[in-house]
């Protein structure tokens, strides 16, 4: 019988739909917005103080969620609701696809439930409540990204690479610990700079890096300078070469 490649893969095997290039792009909007989006808010409410010829005194907001309060507030939602997008579609295999699509939605959760302002009624406390879940999911399924699928220790990645994935995941998850207590304690209430917005900063961080991190990574092997087995990713699954035909279904 002659040996068809097409045979050799097990009934449960899903194909990516999307070639290295693809995902390796999606990974690297995921981690520009977690890189860009925490600077530019407090910068985009100086600014349009600036150009308006307001005060610019409580330009930096309380939190991160706090600019949908602020000049910002349309950054802030189209920045959450592209990682939600970028999320959604983000394919590269089963685990990975189940818990990217969560994020996103988790994303676009915390883009369309605004945090609970003050004097807040009935309404918007629940409505609070519900941003304050979908954040701190998102957080969480980014983090077991760096945790278990860019760190795949069943992969021949490099030791050191998959110990800056390892510090990335404890980080994000260390700085939303930092950033429960914060609020909950109401720590640096008077600062200009709230506790708050630095530990969600860390933590948008972390993810962004580890992001474009992943995004390089895979880069690297789609130019044929890393070899397939270093690419962390469950067994069987399958990512199609820019250059390979998508297999049938």
């Amino acid at each position: 019988m002659p040996n068809d490649s097409r045979t050799q893969h097990s009934p449960d095997v899903r194909h990516s739909a999307q070639d290295v290039r693809t995902i390796a792009i999606l990974r690297l909007g995921v981690g520009l917005i977690g890189i860009l989006l925490p600077p530019a808010l407090p910068f985009g409410n100086w600014l349009a103080a600036q150009v308006t010829g307001r005060s610019t005194d409580g330009f930096w907001p309380d939190s991160m969620s706090g600019s949908y309060y602020t000049d910002t507030r349309d950054l802030f939602v189209g920045g959450l609701c592209a990682l939600g997008v970028f999320l959604i579609c983000y394919r590269f295999d089963r685990r990975d696809d189940r818990w990217s699509t969560a994020a996103g939605f988790f994303a676009l959760g915390v883009a369309l439930c605004p945090t609970t302002p003050d004097g807040a009624s009935g309404v918007q406390r629940t409505v609070g409540v519900l941003h304050l879940v979908f954040a701190g999911l998102l957080f969480v399924m980014l983090a077991l990204f760096c945790l278990y699928s860019f760190r795949n220790p069943r992969s021949a990645q490099s030791a050191r690479v998959g110990r800056a994935y390892l510090v990335a995941g404890v980080v994000i998850l260390a700085a939303l610990a930092l950033s429960l207590l914060a609020g909950a304690a109401g720590v640096g209430s008077d600062w200009s700079v709230r506790p708050l917005y630095l530990s969600e900063w860390l933590a948008t961080w972390a993810f962004g890096i580890a992001w474009i991190g992943a995004a390089l990574e895979l880069a690297a092997h789609g130019r044929g300078d890393t070899d397939t087995a270093a690419v962390p990713r469950q067994p069987g699954a399958v990512v199609l070469e820019p250059s390979s035909p998508e297999a049938p279904a």
